[in-house]
């Protein structure tokens, strides 16, 4: 299907229309349905035809669905599969009003309705994916190889990058863990780049994708990421870093804009995602050169070595993923717990993910 979320807008300047069935298929407004020009509006209310349609009616919607613009209806027509009659009839995503306070929620709830109608419109083949994580915590590794397994759409090995760490210390979560686990053990001294690559040369997956022992990740995380990857026909892929979880605040933001203020929207080429969530074929992988053998900004300086090389890189959403802050000297990627809160566009107390993560 060539129609895809690129260019999806979180906070519309208009309202929902109605999508409705003529003799020469759905319009809006009387017009066929463009794209772009729909991206301005929150979404589209279906008006059901009362007799029988052409399959290209349920073709139309899908497609619809496939680039990221919301749908609703009051009700489905027996024509409509389930799965897709019970997303268009959940409406909960309307409860908050787009507009004052709320603003930032109802579009919120709007992008995740968006992202549950993509991934119906966008089957894809279960991939065979290499999760590569270094740790230097070995009290973190149980719950990172949890949320692995419960990883769905994707078969998964693990290569564990263990950064002055004995097995032994972890042996105990390696072996309840039901997915392949290979390991490689490095002395602290070790540049965190350099054990990524160890561990790295172990893959057997035709994709690799980076993870990050400390942070939390959905179970459509990896799914999600190779939708994208193979919709926008792009070579690197991640996400937005949007949730953040202040751990010493017990405070959970989300970011829609950078510091300048700038926007910082999902489903867009881009130079930028998340480090946590690097998703790349083996291939391109080992032609970029792996992982730049440094302490620090290992992500930044991967990506511009990806972009020396031409690669094109996308940006899809963060809803799948929350990351963790502790004090600012406990990461690689050193910013004070003041920074996320004035760039928070929401904020809650707890551990409050998207809805997405939630569902897990």
């Amino acid at each position: 299907m060539s129609v895809t979320p690129c260019g999806f807008a979180r906070t519309p300047e208009k309202g929902l229309a109605r999508l409705h069935w003529s003799d020469d298929g759905w319009a809006v407004d009387g017009t066929p349905p463009d794209v772009p020009a729909l991206r301005a509006l929150r979404g589209l209310e279906i008006e059901w035809p009362e007799a029988e349609v052409p399959e290209l009616a349920l073709d139309g919607l899908l497609r619809l669905a496939a680039a990221g613009i919301p749908l609703t209806a009051d009700r489905a027509v027996s024509w409509v599969p389930d799965d897709l009659a019970d997303l268009l009839t959940d409406r909960a995503w309307l409860d908050h009003a787009p507009d004052g306070s709320m603003r930032c929620l109802a579009d919120l709830r709007r992008e995740e309705h968006s992202v549950l109608l993509r991934r119906l419109a966008h089957p894809t083949p279960a991939p065979e994916i290499s999760i590569v994580m270094s740790t230097k915590r070995p009290g973190l590794v149980g719950t990172a190889l949890a949320q692995m397994e419960r990883q769905h759409g994707v078969t998964a090995e693990v290569l564990l990058g263990l950064h002055g760490v004995a097995f032994e210390q972890v042996r105990a979560a390696v072996e309840r863990c039901a997915l392949p686990v290979k390991w490689v053990e490095a002395e602290a001294s070790v540049p965190f780049g350099e054990v990524l690559n160890r561990a790295a040369a172990l893959a057997s997956g035709d994709y690799l994708v980076k993870w990050d022992d400390d942070d939390w990740y959905g179970p459509r995380h990896l799914a999600d990421l190779f939708m994208a990857l193979t919709y926008a026909g792009a070579d690197v892929v991640g996400t937005t870093a949007e949730f953040f979880y202040l751990e010493p605040l017990r405070t959970t933001i989300r970011r829609t804009t950078f510091a300048s203020g700038a926007s910082y929207p999902s489903e867009v080429w881009s130079d930028h995602v998340a480090g946590g969530t690097i998703m790349v074929p083996l291939a391109k992988f080992r032609e970029i050169g792996g992982f730049p053998g440094i302490s620090r900004a290992v992500d930044l300086e991967f990506l511009k070595a990806a972009q020396r090389v031409g690669t094109r890189i996308y940006r899809t959403h963060g809803l799948g993923y929350v990351l963790r802050r502790g004090l600012s000297d406990e990461h690689t990627w050193r910013l004070p717990l003041a920074h996320f809160l004035k760039v928070a566009a929401n904020q809650w107390r707890g551990f409050r993910p998207s809805l997405l993560m939630e569902a897990a």
